[in-house]
């Protein structure tokens, strides 16, 4: 992974009207009609809105719940909190999931904390906060009714999680501890050590094997999803079930239902270097945005400001240090150049540029995620990054913990990031208590997936996308600690209400192994993997994505500008069609076959990487974890432009041709409308 070339600003042109803006993207999509959510309440005050959707959302009795079938795609907190809850309503439920136990999923690798605004602090935390800092952090493209229901269910979620038995910290008296995680200002952020996600995960997959063993709950491991099955049954388009590839055995299965839920998380390994799991993949989500579901906001990818940094190129992903660490170590960078090399603790203190709390003073090292990490990439482009040079520039800064040991003492420290420093010590064989930690930026969470309506659902009925897999809670950028949130409300408290809306409709006619859109199914995902396995060419499937990676980081990673945008889709659109010549795939598809799997996951990740740069070349303001070189302030900070692109922009597939050549996508447009909320610009100074 190298690091972004260095980009000449072009001004900062005025947005008064939206004619102004030049459209970078012209020729690389069509304007489509405008979309729009019709599930919210909007007409009702926002703290009334999801108690106004659970009561008009209609029921189906217990008796007729037992007919009911529904499909989960992922078992992660989203997916295995969905289908634990759904079991336990009665209705039929199948999960499915790629690794070998649902506690295999990527969500087990969150560190820090979840969000809840319980005010146990009593530091003026309220929902309304909660609320407020989510849509903020998201730089104001979040949509309001989501993010304030996220807030509003965040209360629950601690409850739920303490009754299965997830140990989080405490204080000394027995209640429950808090901390403060980056954009905000109060501690909200329960955790445990460094293991809440792994803690939460596992007492979600005891309610799922609780429904298991009461047979609501029927669960698929090493299955795939390959291709989503809609049927057209006289009223329009239904999702009504999915195609799978047993990856042991290699069998072709269907899977019918009368719903199906995709839980199946984001798509930072389109970058191939990031935090995510090495298996993590976009293959479920594009499948379905292939069948018709929009896409919305792909270019809002996060990158988290405290990763264990590039080392070399032998690397295949990188490791998270939980942004937790940030409430008690200070980042910093030599003053001067020339210090790099030197031992950090020989450096003076009045040596040492403590560049966030020097530039942010009202947040400090505490600034979201996506502001830190452009000032880490700053620091480094001026010659004043540290640890060993990679490619000749040195990518890293400290984290330094030496002034909180002297404050609270290392048992202290131990007791609430123990695990993340042995991880630490583990990886780098330093010694984070004697010597400052250095992190760099690195491809983390997505904002954007698949588009989806109030109720979950997207603009395919019967198709709902819970978790991160969906867009619509965080907005530009991500608050910490709000994933694992996001995941449970969705799964545990949004879904099952407003999903039994439309269930409330079937059970819906039965769809045989024959019917047209089956066998239409099964034969597409039939010709990929013959495809795969008789091209015999010469590049390996990782090669690409690997190039793939760097394309996407040079140029859609922490800066982007037009004239790197075009040249990225050229590459992109080269490099796919020498992939699909070219790519060569061992084995057979009767077994065990890891290059087979991962050749059909990198084909997706190339049309998402060209959607990518098309949304980012569009877009052209920064915004949250976007940042456009032409659209900044006179210092540097993201200039947001809300005359021009205040909008989600929900994307359609546009076809492709017998020759694998992608058809122009089409942009559907939805207006964000704040009522409770102002839209500012952003200031953490």
């Amino acid at each position: 992974m190298t690091d972004m070339p260095d980009t000449t600003t072009t001004g900062n042109p005025s947005h008064d009207a939206p004619g102004d803006v030049v459209d970078d993207a012209a020729g690389y999509y069509r304007e489509g009609d405008p979309i729009a959510d019709t599930k919210s309440p909007d007409d009702q005050p926002v703290e009334r809105r999801w108690s106004e959707r659970k009561f008009s959302a209609r029921m189906a009795n217990p008796a007729k719940r037992r007919t009911l079938s529904v499909i989960v795609v992922g078992t992660g907190l989203a997916g295995a909190s969905a289908a634990a809850t759904l079991g336990e309503a009665g209705y039929q439920v199948k999960t499915f999931c790629y690794q070998d136990s649902p506690r295999r999923a990527h969500s087990i690798a969150a560190q820090g904390g979840i969000n809840a605004a319980k005010n146990y602090k009593g530091d003026g935390d309220s929902v309304y906060r909660l609320f407020y800092d989510t849509v903020k952090g998201g730089d104001y493209r979040s949509r309001e009714s989501n993010s304030y229901r996220l807030a509003e269910v965040s209360v629950n979620i601690i409850d739920q999680a303490v009754a299965q038995g997830v140990p989080f910290a405490r204080e000394y008296g027995g209640l429950l501890d808090n901390r403060s995680f980056g954009g905000v200002q109060v501690s909200r952020t329960f955790y445990a050590r460094g293991q809440t996600g792994q803690q939460l995960l596992i007492g979600a997959y005891q309610a799922l094997e609780r429904q298991v063993a009461a047979g609501t709950v029927e669960t698929f491991t090493r299955h795939e999803m390959l291709e989503l099955v809609v049927v057209d049954d006289g009223s329009g388009p239904r999702t009504r079930g999915i195609i799978t590839r047993d990856l042991v055995t290699g069998a072709i299965d269907t899977h019918i239902a009368d719903a199906v839920v995709l839980a199946t998380g984001g798509y930072g390994n389109v970058y191939y270097l990031s935090t995510n799991a090495m298996g993590s993949n976009v293959t479920a989500s594009w499948r379905a945005h292939r069948k018709g579901a929009f896409f919305g906001n792909p270019c809002y990818t996060q990158i988290h400001p405290t990763c264990i940094p590039v080392s070399g190129t032998h690397q295949s992903k990188l490791t998270l240090m939980s942004e937790s660490l940030r409430n008690d170590g200070r980042i910093w960078v030599p003053k001067d150049p020339a210090d790099v090399t030197r031992d950090p603790r020989d450096i003076a203190e009045e040596d040492r540029d403590y560049y966030l709390e020097r530039i942010y003073p009202s947040f400090g090292n505490l600034v979201p995620r996506d502001i830190a990490s452009r000032q880490a990439k700053n620091m480094c482009d001026e010659g004043r990054g540290v640890g060993p040079e990679v490619e000749g520039v040195r990518r890293g800064v400290y984290l330094d913990f030496a002034d909180a040991i002297a404050r609270l003492g290392r048992p202290a420290i131990e007791a609430k990031y123990g695990n993340l420093f042995d991880m630490y010590t583990r990886i780098t064989a330093e010694d984070p208590y004697q010597t400052p930690m250095r992190v760099y930026p690195a491809i983390h969470y997505t904002m954007g997936g698949l588009w989806v309506d109030y109720d979950l659902q997207s603009n395919l009925p019967g198709l709902f996308v819970a978790g991160e897999a969906n867009f619509s809670d965080q907005g530009a950028n991500r608050l910490g600690a709000s994933a694992l949130m996001q995941g449970l409300a969705d799964g545990y408290f949004v879904l099952p209400n407003t999903i039994r809306d439309y269930l409330a409709d079937g059970p819906f006619d039965t769809v045989p192994d024959d019917h047209p859109a089956v066998v239409e199914a099964r034969a597409s995902v039939q010709e990929r993997i013959d495809h795969f396995l008789t091209v015999n060419g010469t590049r390996s499937v990782d090669s690409y994505h690997r190039e793939l990676g760097n394309i996407m980081w040079e140029y859609c990673g922490m800066e982007r500008s037009a004239e790197g945008l075009r040249k990225a889709i050229d590459l992109i659109r080269s490099l796919r069609d020498d992939f699909w010549r070219n790519v060569k795939v061992l084995g057979d598809s009767e077994s065990l076959n890891q290059s087979l799997e991962k050749a059909g996951r990198v084909a997706d990740f190339f049309e998402l990487g060209e959607l990518m740069c098309i949304d980012a070349l569009h877009r052209r303001e920064s915004c949250g974890g976007h940042f456009r070189a032409e659209s900044q302030t006179e210092d540097g900070e993201a200039l947001r432009h809300d005359d021009t692109f205040a909008f989600v922009s929900a994307w359609e597939f546009g076809g492709e041709s017998g020759a694998r050549e992608l058809g122009t996508p089409v942009l559907h447009k939805e207006d964000l409308v704040y009522t409770a909320i102002e839209m500012k610009q952003r200031s953490y100074k």
